[in-house]
């Protein structure tokens, strides 16, 4: 009987080694005197609640709250076990330590977390080449080092206030053996332009013990030849004749330039004048940033100054820059500046227009949509009534046209020929129009019979007329007008 105990025992054994503490948090970085807590659960009932925090154990009372570790959570009934550490100290960096009594039995189960003291680290150090200045395209190299920190610190590049992302490696954390402090390295590689020159490279270090960042950092100074700030020839605008005109010319350089001009056969350098002093050309000045303002000053500008072309050259120790100038009496013309939306609105239009331009002539060329040619037996009989409406006048006096050696082009010929047979017949005079066509002919003088000889008068057939329907009291009239050609039915009867 001995036996079933003992199985027992070790079947709860097994069930309670077999539990897991569920430990929330697992890590925290937390400064000196600031606050953390920790909360460990079971899912069971728990008898006791013991916390061990540094090297110093801690039993957590839920009616005791005026320590500095209390207990925090819903209660041991629900498992759960937390501490509320309510002003961390340095000794207590490590770990946290929760022990967890079931109510019945003297197997307990443990969790553990991490707790980092923070630790402001040292001075971030910017290791770089010691050289005073470099040249445009040179390959540039640094390193930051911030030294022990708990945990490592952070660090970041800058160029003045811009983040520097391109050519940032990896950073490296090491520590020393028996130190719990953590140093952070981490290297650039830059190549160098002339828009750098001037610009400060700072190593930022963050840190959580730190109120705010550390900076290190360094000027760069980059040479550079002369460089243009504009393209082409350059119009100086709105001189007067007898004033007094201004060639301003603006270059970047580093280090400073040296001005020559060249007006026709004299060439001045910056800082001289002529011999007459009618030309003087100003010492180049500074304007910040590598930019300088190079002027030549015309005492009183001439026709023949408006017609000539300046030439200047900028030169340095690493290159030189060439300039031709003209001059205009006439104001600067206002440049037009459309935004993005208006440009985008130009180019939609005009893509409209040629698309609509195409369909057009695409359906011009294939008779299609509103160009098609489309005649139905309706449209051809209103045609044929409108058409009937007025006097029509044939002329037959000119030649026919030559034949041609299609059979389409003479069924067209046949087919309209057919239709106005068709037509001449059907109104030919009848009756008593007949003989009113007759009684007005003869009542005309001769020289109208003369004028109206070769002209017969027909009757239109204005629209089918039905049985039920009598036809209209009046009676249209065409006159067909011909002339006789003996010459050439001589030469058909042949």
């Amino acid at each position: 009987m001995a036996v079933f105990p003992a199985l027992f025992g070790l079947i709860l054994v097994s069930i309670v080694t077999g539990q897991t503490v569920e430990i929330t948090p697992k890590q925290a970085v937390r400064r000196v005197g600031d606050d953390l807590t920790v909360l460990c659960k079971v899912p069971y009932p728990i008898d006791s609640c013991r916390m061990t925090v540094g090297s110093t154990p801690y039993r957590l009372i839920p009616s005791n709250q005026d320590e500095d570790v209390v207990y925090s959570g819903q209660g041991l009934q629900f498992g759960e076990c937390g501490a509320h550490i309510k002003h961390i100290k340095e000794e207590w960096n490590g770990n946290i330590s929760c022990m967890l009594p079931p109510q019945s039995g003297s197997i307990e189960v443990t969790g553990t977390m991490r707790l980092v003291v923070a630790k402001p680290p040292a001075n971030p150090q910017l290791i770089s080449p010691p050289q005073s200045n470099f040249k445009e395209g040179d390959i540039f190299m640094a390193q930051c080092v911030v030294p022990n920190g708990r945990p490592a610190a952070r660090i970041t590049w800058f160029l003045d206030d811009d983040q520097f992302l391109t050519g940032v490696h990896q950073p490296i954390i090491s520590s020393e053996p028996g130190i719990d402090l953590e140093t952070i390295s981490q290297n650039i590689t830059k190549e160098l332009s002339a828009d750098d020159n001037g610009k400060r490279l700072v190593c930022r270090a963050e840190h959580e013990a730190l109120d705010s960042p550390k900076d290190a950092a360094r000027q760069l100074v980059v040479y550079y030849p002369p460089k243009r700030t504009e393209s082409g020839p350059i119009t100086i605008f709105g001189l007067k004749i007898g004033s007094e005109g201004r060639l301003n010319v603006t270059v970047r350089s580093n280090p400073p330039p040296e001005a020559q001009w060249t007006v026709g056969d004299l060439v001045i350098t910056a800082p001289q004048k002529n011999e007459e002093s009618t030309i003087t050309a100003l010492e180049p000045l500074h304007l910040g940033g590598g930019y300088y303002n190079i002027t030549l000053v015309l005492t009183a500008v001439a026709k023949e100054d408006v017609d000539r072309t300046y030439y200047l050259r900028v030169t340095n120790d690493l290159g030189r820059e060439e300039f031709s100038l003209r001059l205009s009496t006439m104001d600067e013309p206002a440049g037009v500046e459309l935004s993005p939306g208006a440009i985008a609105g130009i180019i939609v239009g005009v893509l409209l227009v040629i698309i609509v331009v195409s369909l057009t002539v695409y359906a011009k060329a294939t008779d299609k949509w509103c160009f098609e040619d489309a005649e139905s037996p309706d449209n051809a009989k209103s045609s044929g009534e409108s058409a009937a409406a007025g006097d029509v006048l044939l002329q037959t006096g000119n030649p026919l046209p030559p034949k041609i050696d299609t059979e389409s082009a003479v069924g067209r010929q046949r087919s309209r020929l057919s239709a106005l047979s068709a037509r001449v017949r059907a109104v030919l005079p009848r009756g008593r129009d007949r003989v009113q066509a007759t009684a007005n002919a003869e009542a005309e003088p001769e020289n109208v019979a003369e004028e109206k000889k070769g002209v017969v008068y027909a009757e239109l057939a204005l629209a089918e007329q039905s049985a039920d329907k009598p036809p209209p009291p009046s009676t249209e009239y065409a006159e067909i007008v011909y002339t006789d050609q003996p010459g050439q039915i001589k030469e058909d009867k042949e």
